[in-house]
């Protein structure tokens, strides 16, 4: 039995996000699959998919709901878990099997991606991670005994995290890629050449802007005051996102 796991917290992503992840999933292993949302709100999700509340961890209110909250995975007891499981971030696009995320490896008990705007630095990028039930408790603890100097120290809980644990290993960087990053082709070339999907590739990643959605759509949404940005801030839509998204 594999156990897949991914978090849905208030309004930024619906139930149908969870829906397509456990589908994309589904269709990318051929072992007995346990999905499992963590979730404020189980209305909308597939009957498949097992909810269940978010686990506990106490943050300020400034950081309740930001990605701070995934360090509630790092505890000793996760829900009555054991073993290994994979997480997933809700906007991904699975595109290949993911039992290769179950046999990497082994006898590691925390893999993750090499973040990819930090090669080099010791960054894991918790997109895409397995980790092994109460292997790593020192990230819950330290976060749980001082939030407030995390917070100031650290910009953001995947750098935490990768500064805290004792033991990292990285997947191999074919498998899982960031859509921003590694396939938007550079400008000029992004606003005639749509973005490609490797072969070896596994899942894809949507750190940011645009979303699936955007991206599948030839969108690239604007949050940014220097309106300079949209000049060169531009993807062609995407089709093989709609045929793996879904």
């Amino acid at each position: 039995m594999q156990t897949v796991i991914c978090m849905k917290w208030g309004k930024a992503y619906g139930p149908e996000y969870a829906n397509k992840l456990h589908s994309m999933v589904k269709r990318n292993t051929a072992r007995p699959l346990r999905f499992i949302c963590f979730t404020d709100d189980a209305s909308g999700l597939d009957p498949e998919i097992e909810a269940l509340p978010l686990p506990p961890i106490t943050l300020p209110p400034s950081h309740q709901w930001k990605a701070w909250r995934k360090i509630s995975l790092w505890q000793r007891e996760l829900a009555g878990l054991s073993g290994d499981f994979l997480f997933l971030d809700l906007d991904l696009v699975v595109t290949g099997s993911i039992d290769g995320f179950f046999d990497f490896m082994p006898e590691k008990t925390y893999c993750v991606i090499e973040n990819w705007t930090q090669m080099g630095e010791g960054i894991g990028n918790t997109s895409v991670f397995r980790l092994r039930v109460g292997a790593h408790p020192e990230v819950f603890d330290r976060l749980s005994a001082d939030p407030k100097a995390a917070f100031a120290k650290y910009r953001n809980s995947q750098t935490f995290a990768s500064r805290t644990i004792t033991s990292m290993t990285y997947w191999p960087a074919e498998w899982c890629v960031s859509f921003k990053h590694t396939l938007i082709p550079r400008w000029p070339l992004n606003f005639i050449k749509t973005p490609p999907l490797p072969v070896e590739t596994r899942v894809v990643c949507f750190t940011g802007l645009p979303n699936p959605d955007q991206a599948r759509d030839g969108q690239w949404p604007s949050k940014r005051k220097a309106w300079w940005k949209g000049l060169y801030k531009h993807v062609r839509p995407t089709p093989w996102i709609a045929e793996h998204w879904r």
